[in-house]
C-alpha cells in the first residue's frame, strides 16, 4: 500500500473513532423517571400540556399513528401504544428494547379511561388496581345454545362450567400488581377532587344506590382486559365471577378495558432479561361509562349510547388529577425511590 494511502487511512480511522465516541455520547439513551403509558391521544394530551413533554424520540416498532415517546426535562416521558391488545403489547416491547431508553429503574403508569361498575364506583372514579384479569381468554358459546343453567355462555378454557377455575395454560389470564407500589399510590390520591360533567353528574342520579350515584372518588379494585368491548348486566356479572375465579376471591372486579394484561406482558419479558422492573409499574384506570344500565335502563343503549353519560371529559382529567400525585412524589423523593418503593 502507498505510503500516503496508509496515512490517509489512518487518519480516517482516527477521525471516524473520534466522530463515532462524540455522537456515542451525544446518544446517551434516556433514562425517564416514570414512563407513562395511553392508548389513545386524548388519554395523553393533558399529560403532555401540563408536564411540559416537549422532546420526541422516535422508536422503531412504536405505532404508527403514534411513532414517538416524549420526555420532559424532569425525566418523565410517555408513550402512546395505540389501542387494543395487539398495539399495547407490540409497543411496550418496542420501548422497552430500544436501546435509546434506560428503563431498568423507570416507574410506569398505565393511565386510561374503562368502563365501571356501579357496584364500586361511578362515572369518572378513578380506580388504582391489584390484579389484571385477562376477560377474553375464555370458551364461549353463542348463550342461545349455552345450557340453561349457564348465565352467560362463557366458561373458563378447558371447565366443564361457567364457575371452575381453568388451568393457568396462557400464563397471561391474571396478574398481580405490587400491592406496596398501589397502597403508595392510593395513599397519595384518595383525597384528590376528582372533576364531573353536568352530563355524568345527572347520569349517575339514575342509578339507586351507593356508590354508583355518589360524586366520584379515588378508589382501590380490579381491572378486566379483552378486546371485545363488553356491556349489560350478565356480562358485567361474568367479570366479577370471572375476577373471583382467577383471583382465588382475592380481587374484585370494577373497570374494564382492553390493553393491561398484553402491556404487562411485555413488560415482564423485558422484566425477565433485566431492561425493566415489572415491580416498578402501576395502574389506574377512570370510569368513563357504567359497564351496565341502571335498573329499568335499556341494556342496548347502555352500549350503543354511551356516550351519552358525559364521562369521557371527566375522565380523563381525572387520570391526571389521581397518577399526577404519584409522578410528583416519585420525582420529589428520586433518592428514596431509585431503589424501590419505599417503605415509609
Amino acid at each position: 500500500m502507498h505510503a500516503i494511502t496508509r496515512l490517509s487511512l489512518s487518519v480516517g480511522l482516527a477521525c471516524g473513532t473520534l466522530l463515532s465516541s462524540a455522537v456515542w455520547a451525544a446518544e446517551a439513551p434516556i433514562q425517564p423517571k416514570v414512563m407513562l403509558i395511553t392508548m389513545f391521544a386524548p388519554e395523553a394530551q393533558h399529560w403532555i400540556e401540563r408536564l411540559e413533554l416537549k422532546q420526541e424520540i422516535r422508536v422503531p416498532g412504536l405505532s404508527a399513528e403514534y411513532p414517538t415517546i416524549r420526555c420532559n426535562a424532569q425525566q418523565v416521558c410517555l408513550m402512546v401504544t395505540g389501542m387494543g391488545q395487539t398495539n399495547a403489547a407490540a409497543s411496550t416491547l418496542a420501548l422497552a428494547l430500544s436501546s435509546k431508553f434506560d428503563l431498568r429503574k423507570s416507574y410506569f403508569l398505565i393511565a386510561g379511561i374503562a368502563g365501571i361498575s356501579p357496584k364500586h364506583g361511578t362515572i369518572g372514579t378513578a380506580a388504582w388496581a391489584h390484579y389484571l384479569v385477562e376477560f377474553g381468554t375464555q370458551w364461549e358459546i353463542d348463550s342461545r345454545d349455552a345450557p340453561k343453567d349457564w348465565p352467560t355462555g362463557y366458561i373458563g378454557i378447558n371447565t366443564k362450567g361457567p364457575n371452575e377455575k381453568p388451568p393457568l395454560d396462557y400464563k397471561t389470564e391474571v396478574f398481580e400488581l405490587n400491592p406496596k407500589l398501589q397502597a403508595k399510590a392510593f395513599a397519595l390520591s384518595h383525597k384528590v377532587e376528582l372533576a364531573e360533567s353536568k352530563e355524568s353528574a345527572a347520569w349517575r342520579l339514575k342509578y339507586p344506590s351507593a356508590p354508583a350515584n355518589l360524586a366520584p372518588v379515588v378508589t382501590k379494585c380490579d381491572t378486566a382486559a379483552g378486546n371485545t368491548w363488553f356491556s349489560g348486566t350478565r356480562l358485567s356479572e361474568r367479570a366479577e365471577v370471572w375476577t373471583k375465579l382467577l383471583t382465588d376471591n382475592k380481587g374484585e372486579y370494577c373497570t374494564t378495558q382492553q390493553e393491561d394484561n398484553s402491556t404487562y406482558e411485555a413488560l415482564l419479558r423485558a422484566s425477565r432479561e433485566g431492561l425493566v422492573d415489572v415491580q416498578r409499574l402501576a395502574v389506574v384506570r377512570a370510569g368513563s361509562d357504567f359497564d351496565r344500565p341502571a335498573p329499568g335502563q335499556s341494556e342496548v343503549d347502555n352500549l350503543l349510547k354511551y356516550a351519552d353519560q358525559g364521562g369521557f371529559v371527566p375522565a380523563l382529567e381525572n387520570l391526571y388529577r389521581t397518577g399526577n400525585p404519584l409522578v410528583q412524589e416519585i420525582l420529589k423523593n428520586w433518592s428514596a425511590w431509585e431503589k424501590g418503593v419505599p417503605e415509609a
